[in-house]
């Protein structure tokens, strides 16, 4: 009895623990969500925080649980999973967001997540013990996110170009600006749709592998999702204000009619991999959409440089935040 005891608070406080992530996540990735529309002069930051917000936790109705699915049972062997892998996990994740966040480089939480868990389950296990699709699949849209972001964001900045090419540059700007209320709004809901489902997969597999769920579950309880929903809208809420003078302005200057084509090819993006139950990182697709909506002005309008740096930071992200995990995980077990 006292061992499941010492069990339960265990997995309470490392469920305490991913739920932290998890807001940070919302904190950390705040800009992607609302860096456009406060650069465009659209919202002020504290009606841009409360928005993106409200978006990301109503995501909560709008999507199914196939994100969750992947991460708690598609990217490692959910059997060699116990609670000092998930410990390793979540403290090499915390640990890159908060490096990433103190210097204003918009990484990814989603992959600092992943990387945290491959590189904990690796040092228990071996690479034996990963999912080589649920792996590749990941890492194939590590790229395709933001290709497809800077694709979308560039063809919808040609078609709106084309479309009101007649049209005064005031009264194109009274419109858009209206209608990237209605860009952010869906971008927003993406992030929350995706991002929040990563921290529901590890407590999901967390809550298995303590035998406080049974593997044959085909959700994980409903406190779980609704707390992770909540969580990454309250860290949103908060803000990551380091982060936003990158991602609006940093990389290419931007107009309403810009952070429109930008938002909603970035959205179209995250509401497309959620289908398909892939975890992306929301930073790598608006990014993409970003340096697609400048390229299409000009070369010179994206400053390659500030975006060069960016990529730098994705590289590392996995790896780094393995290592972390790796190390974390052996302190775990070792000391506990």
């Amino acid at each position: 009895m006292e061992s499941v005891q010492v069990a339960f608070w265990v997995v309470a406080v490392l469920v305490v623990l991913a739920v932290l992530f998890d807001f940070m996540n919302g904190f950390h990735d705040a800009a992607n969500s609302i860096a456009t529309v406060v650069s465009t002069g659209v919202l002020k930051p504290q009606q841009a925080v409360l928005f993106a917000a409200f978006f990301n936790v109503i995501a909560v109705a709008f999507f199914q649980l196939k994100v969750a699915a992947t991460i708690g049972k598609g990217i490692v062997d959910p059997g060699v999973v116990d609670h000092h892998v998930i410990f390793g996990a979540l403290i090499g994740a915390i640990c890159w967001n908060v490096i990433t966040w103190w210097y204003g480089i918009p990484s990814s939480s989603s992959h600092a997540l992943i990387g945290g868990i491959v590189g904990a389950v690796i040092a228990k296990s071996g690479a034996g013990a990963l999912v080589a699709g649920g792996v590749g699949k990941t890492v194939l849209f590590i790229f395709l996110s933001p290709l497809l972001g800077f694709l979308l964001g560039s063809i919808l900045m040609v078609i709106v170009a084309w479309v009101f090419r007649r049209s005064s540059p005031l009264r194109v700007d009274n419109w858009f600006r209206r209608l990237q209320l209605v860009s952010a709004g869906l971008y927003s809901l993406g992030h929350g749709g995706n991002d929040a489902q990563k921290t529901i997969g590890l407590i999901w597999m967390l809550l298995v592998a303590s035998g406080y769920a049974a593997a044959a579950d085909k959700a994980p309880p409903s406190w779980v999702i609704w707390v992770c929903y909540t969580a990454i809208g309250m860290g949103t809420m908060f803000g990551g204000w380091r982060i936003v003078q990158t991602m609006g302005q940093k990389i290419t200057k931007l107009k309403p009619v810009g952070g429109f084509c930008a938002e909603t090819g970035g959205a179209i993006t995250l509401f497309l991999a959620t289908a398909l139950g892939v975890p992306v990182s929301t930073t790598h697709t608006i990014t993409g959409a970003i340096v697609g909506v400048g390229s299409v002005q000009r070369a010179s309008a994206v400053r390659w440089g500030v975006a060069g740096n960016i990529v730098w930071a994705w590289i590392f992200t996995i790896p780094a935040s393995a290592f972390v995990a790796g190390v974390c995980y052996w302190v775990s077990f070792s000391l506990f």
